[in-house]
């Protein structure tokens, strides 16, 4: 064949997703921008410069009172609990549902999603009618002094019930797309099924355990609605720091409200930048799990 007859193979040129020009992506980038500015750090910004308004000084003087310190430590102490609890619910759940096959799976995940199907308020609600003074289980934990509605146990059930979800929906799809193989072939060689979870399952997974845990810590700080039904707003025993905040705002102490509302945003831009980190740390594990499944 003559060199003229040859078909040379053509170069791949890649094509572009979008069409738009580039004055159009500029103007979309920059109302998104703007949104976010206005939705998210300007409202941010607001808050530590109302928390600083007279000085650093009357800022740590904030953090002095004897309310605020009960709300932080209550606050610390609630999250403290709920986290690990659903931690270890969460990844116990997500484990039977990604791995095994048994009736009642499809309820399993249902219940699991719940909590983002109803108002926090009604979550709360429910604890009052189950554990209050003139609930179902109320005149029983009266006869034996016990106080779960308006005390730190009831600020703890309605936090794990909302924020249960979390770290079951970050480990299931994953779970799922990771399949049984690596623990079918552990359980071959003659692993124990523990050993398998510990040494197979928990390893491909713990990067998105973290960062299932992060999202639901930070849920558990913030949380205002149903744990605002339970608590009984009893300054210095059950006031959490979002319902400490809403008594100084609503006392007009402007500065004592923002100086913790700056603690508590603080504390979500450190759940922030580690969620970030996770983010691109876990996608280089997920893309090595979906090519070795």
């Amino acid at each position: 064949m003559a060199m003229s007859d040859r078909v040379l193979p053509l170069a791949h040129t890649p094509e572009r997703a979008t069409t738009e020009t580039a004055a159009t992506k500029a103007v979309l980038i920059g109302i998104a921008v703007l949104f976010l500015a206005a939705i998210l750090f300007l409202p941010l910004v607001t808050v530590f410069m109302e928390a600083l308004r007279k000085g650093w000084g009357t800022l740590f003087e904030s953090f002095g009172d004897p309310d605020t310190l009960a709300a932080i430590r209550l606050t610390l102490l609630v999250a403290a609990i709920a986290v690990p609890f659903n931690a270890v619910v969460g990844l116990a759940a997500s484990w039977a549902i990604a791995k095994f096959e048994f009736r009642g799976k499809n309820l399993l995940l249902t219940l699991i999603d719940l909590p983002f199907s109803i108002s926090p308020v009604i979550s709360g609600l429910v604890y009052v009618l189950l554990f209050g003074a003139h609930g179902w289980l109320g005149p029983w934990l009266q006869h034996y002094n016990i106080q779960i509605i308006f005390a730190v146990p009831g600020i703890v059930l309605a936090t794990v019930l909302v924020t249960f979800p979390f770290v079951a929906r970050e480990l299931i799809p994953l779970m799922q797309s990771q399949g049984t193989s690596e623990e079918e072939t552990a359980l071959t060689l003659g692993a124990s099924g523990w050993h398998t979870f510990f040494r197979v399952t928990l390893p491909n997974v713990k990067w998105a355990l973290l960062y299932g845990v992060l999202l639901c810590n930070a849920r558990a700080m913030g949380e205002f609605g149903a744990v605002s039904v339970v608590s009984g707003h009893i300054r210095g025993l059950t006031n959490t720091m979002p319902l400490h905040i809403e008594i100084l705002y609503n006392e007009y102490n402007f500065v004592g409200a923002f100086a913790v509302a700056s603690l508590l945003a603080g504390l979500a831009l450190l759940t922030l930048l580690a969620k970030s980190f996770l983010e691109w740390r876990f996608a280089g594990e997920l893309a090595a799990a979906a090519r070795r499944h």
